[in-house]
């Protein structure tokens, strides 16, 4: 079995983190531990999991079971609101850690800003002291708007090296793409194929599939790639995670990323991380 290879970005803290990885949500345990070991035979090298998914213990079993050595892989988790703070922030850690039974994560995320309960600041310091600690190689943020990341950096000093956020054609969040760039925090897209929606069904997508030779699914992952951004596809099948990895021997014209860019449906249409999260 031919072996993908997957390139990497350099992160704003030095870590270097797979362009395309597994998502895992919402995988039971038992899913994610025969998936997470079969994507990491066949290639993969980033795993996304989070507490809330449920899974970190059989995402953990998954990437004992690959086989492969642990500096090889590139595994994050997320912080969930309930440990919105200095301290709780440094246990949950320690808690994730356990469930997936590795001795450190390479990205921890805050999850949700939640501004309601207007804790992520404090969240970030504790998650910051990891970093300078070495107990983490990178540390982040998930679904922040400008806003937040304004706060963050005003308050601590610390940039984030990712901030993943709901991205695809029909939510191209061209300001906060904009704003993270201008900040050197990486653009990480979590719901990349829309999200089981009609996306991968859009005139535009199968006619560039029907060009390429390739599946909808790649058109989309590739327009991901050609905008710099790293992003987790979900899928258990096999077949469909090769696939989904199985992106950099063909390139979208400039015409091409503009027109599923033409898709979006404006930044209102996107989930409002303002008033939602856990």
């Amino acid at each position: 079995m031919t072996v993908l290879n997957i390139p990497t970005v350099k992160l704003v803290n030095g870590a270097d983190i797979p362009q395309i990885g597994l998502g895992t949500w919402p995988m039971s345990d038992e899913e994610a531990e025969v998936a997470v070991a079969d994507a990491v035979e066949m290639g993969y090298r980033l795993v996304d999991t989070a507490y809330a998914y449920r899974n970190e213990v059989g995402v953990g079993r998954g990437l004992r079971a690959s086989g492969v050595p642990r500096e090889e892989l590139f595994v994050t988790t997320k912080l969930n609101g309930e440990w919105h703070g200095y301290d709780a922030a440094q246990e949950a850690y320690q808690a994730s850690l356990d469930r997936l039974g590795l001795d450190y994560a390479d990205l921890y995320l805050i999850h949700w800003p939640l501004p309601r309960k207007d804790r992520y600041v404090e969240a970030w310091k504790g998650m910051v002291k990891l970093l300078r600690d070495g107990r983490v190689r990178a540390i982040g943020v998930s679904n922040f708007k400008p806003a937040h990341l304004d706060r963050l950096l005003a308050e601590t000093g610390v940039v984030p090296d990712v901030n993943q956020i709901q991205l695809n054609p029909f939510f191209t969040r061209d300001e906060l793409r904009a704003y993270d760039a201008k900040h050197e925090i990486a653009t990480q897209s979590w719901g990349p194929l829309g999200q089981g929606g009609d996306l991968l069904e859009q005139p535009v997508v199968t006619a560039a599939a029907e060009r390429h030779g390739r599946t909808p699914a790649q058109i989309v992952l590739r327009w991901h790639i050609e905008l710099g951004l790293i992003t987790v596809p979900k899928s258990s099948s096999p077949e469909r995670m090769r696939a989904n990895a199985d992106v950099f021997g063909f390139t979208l014209t400039p015409e091409e990323v503009a027109e599923l860019s033409s898709l979006d449906r404006g930044e209102a249409a996107a989930t409002d991380s303002d008033s939602v999260g856990h």
